[in-house]
């Protein structure tokens, strides 16, 4: 048994020591407007590879970190793109009058999941097959939704859904992360505190969620991270500055996010086990929302 405990504490010590590997996406003021940038895990090589006069905005990648994933006003209004990772081949795939934002891409890059308002101005969510370009609705109802994100099996979703409470008379400020199961559409919420919390991400193994969203106590923005079934909750970063929007590293010892204030806004790395902060972006212009490609 003392053998078991010593390898198994080994192991654990042995990837939390692990260096963070692949790329990191991120959108970056540099240039004037938010451009997409590629850079290496500890800060170095920014690119810029979206080179767009509009906005360009990402959020995910294919699973072999080929395709980017973004929206993008250079068509009139927003619509969802996906373009080669040097920047080259971009392609409309929403192609729609309305507003289509935040896409998220199924492992098997045979679904997308997005937000948009051409049913509901508030947003819901829908699912486009990217193979015949049939959409489905997934969300139905007049409140808020945001922030997709398939599990590795594309079985369930993960959004954020705003929720009006008694007490809110002009403004919604609460959103709660729920899991959605795609066949079914049965809906379970796993957080239940003060606070608009969203971004949610499976870990690789689908084990944890890493989230942002604002502690009870301070009332500052952090990352936190939970169980799958939303036990477990711990406020990760815990500090005074605003902590956004987490995406986990390929191994999962890692996550990257923004962090910041009115001022500016910054990509950053955090070790879940040891807390190990680093700071990857400097420029005076705003880096945020960065994701991790293999």
């Amino acid at each position: 048994m003392k053998t078991l405990l010593v390898i198994g504490l080994f192991f654990s010590q042995l990837v939390s020591a692990q260096e963070p590997k692949g790329s990191i996406i991120y959108n970056s003021k540099q240039d004037g407007n938010f451009e997409v940038y590629t850079m290496n895990p500890d800060g170095s090589n920014p690119k810029n590879i979206s080179n767009h006069p509009k906005t360009d905005y990402a959020f995910c990648s294919s699973e072999n970190g080929k395709s980017i994933y973004f929206y993008s006003n250079r068509d009139g209004n927003d619509e969802i793109y996906k373009m080669n990772l040097d920047g080259l081949k971009v392609e409309n795939i929403s192609n729609h009058p309305s507003s289509d934002r935040v896409p998220e891409i199924s492992k098997n890059e045979k679904w997308l999941a997005f937000q948009s308002d051409r049913d509901e101005k508030s947003g819901e969510i829908y699912l486009m097959n990217l193979e015949s370009k049939n959409i489905i609705r997934l969300t139905n109802n007049n409140l808020y939704e945001e922030s997709p994100c398939f599990s590795s099996n594309g079985k369930k979703i993960l959004f954020t859904r705003q929720i009006k409470e008694k007490k809110d008379t002009l403004e919604v400020s609460n959103g709660e992360i729920f899991i959605m199961d795609l066949k079914t559409k049965k809906e379970i919420r796993l957080t239940n505190k003060d606070g608009f919390d969203s971004g949610a991400k499976f870990s690789p193994n689908q084990k944890q969620i890493a989230f942002y969203g604002k502690d009870e106590i301070t009332g500052n923005y952090d990352i936190f991270i939970m169980n799958a079934d939303g036990t477990n909750l711990t406020n990760l970063t815990n500090d005074v500055l605003e902590d956004y929007s987490p995406t986990w590293s390929p191994e999962g010892s890692w996550l990257a996010f923004t962090r910041g204030n009115a001022e500016n806004y910054d990509v950053w790395i955090i070790n879940i086990h040891t807390k190990e902060l680093r700071r990857l972006t400097t420029q005076p212009k705003r880096d945020e929302s960065p994701f991790w490609i293999n």
